[in-house]
């Protein structure tokens, strides 16, 4: 967004609004890996003091959204691409267990949820807008989390989900220019048939498919865009 044309904030309203745009910028890379965020520039672009800017930055490195360099600059948390094997490994096994677990023992209530959950992401599909797509994105899978019922693997897999939301808008990008786009509204449907059937091998199956499926994509998007050698291996069989 250009800062030019951004209307004025309120003075005192506190951290949140700056934090919540902030996060919103980063997790659609509006605001690129790398950028600077200084904070005299945060307090004129938000009409604020340092103070609730200096907490909404702190925030966001909770989430490992930016991080402090060693200067006591702030930048945008860069997308550590050599990372990403172990990443999409760790992230493979907390979606098939999760969903291995919902189809074990979901109840009519979770799967309420869970189809309210997929349809707001195939609206947010619909609409294009990649922000509320990942948002959604993680909504569905994080229903399917609470119906499995363990606490301490859908915390490991919400934050998993988290960290990749930046990779999966690009995930989005090379679906939309590919005429993908409605795959993973077809994916979630079958996992959530699966997970109703109780039919947990077919439901570790679907969610071991959908990590692979979004590694393989965003691995394309990196060598189309980025780089002619990213050597990034498959994932383990099942």
């Amino acid at each position: 967004m250009d800062a030019g044309t951004e209307p004025k904030r309120t003075k005192g309203t506190g951290w949140k609004s700056v934090y919540d745009t902030l996060r919103g910028e980063i997790l659609s890379l509006e605001l690129q890996p790398g950028t600077l965020l200084d904070e005299t520039t945060l307090s004129e672009r938000f009409d604020m003091s340092r103070s609730p800017v200096r907490e909404a930055l702190i925030r966001l490195a909770g989430e490992e959204l930016v991080v402090t360099l060693a200067n006591r600059s702030t930048i945008v948390a860069p997308i550590e691409i050599a990372t990403f094997p172990k990443y999409v490994e760790a992230l493979d096994v907390a979606q098939r267990m999760n969903t291995r677990l919902a189809a074990e023992l979901r109840t009519e209530g979770d799967l309420k949820n869970i189809a309210r959950r997929e349809r707001e992401f195939e609206a947010a599909v619909k609409s294009g807008n990649h922000l509320a797509m990942s948002e959604t994105n993680k909504q569905f899978h994080m229903a399917i989390a609470h119906a499995g019922r363990n606490p301490y693997l859908a915390s490991f897999y919400e934050r998993l989900l988290d960290q990749g939301r930046r990779m999966l808008h690009l995930h989005f990008e090379f679906l939309e220019r590919t005429h993908d786009g409605y795959l993973l509204t077809d994916e979630h449907h079958l996992m959530f048939n699966a997970i109703k059937a109780k039919d947990v091998e077919q439901a570790d199956i679907l969610a071991h498919a959908h990590t692979r499926q979004f590694q393989a994509n965003f691995i394309n998007f990196m060598r189309e865009n980025y780089t002619t050698d990213v050597t990034l291996g498959p994932l383990a069989s099942r």
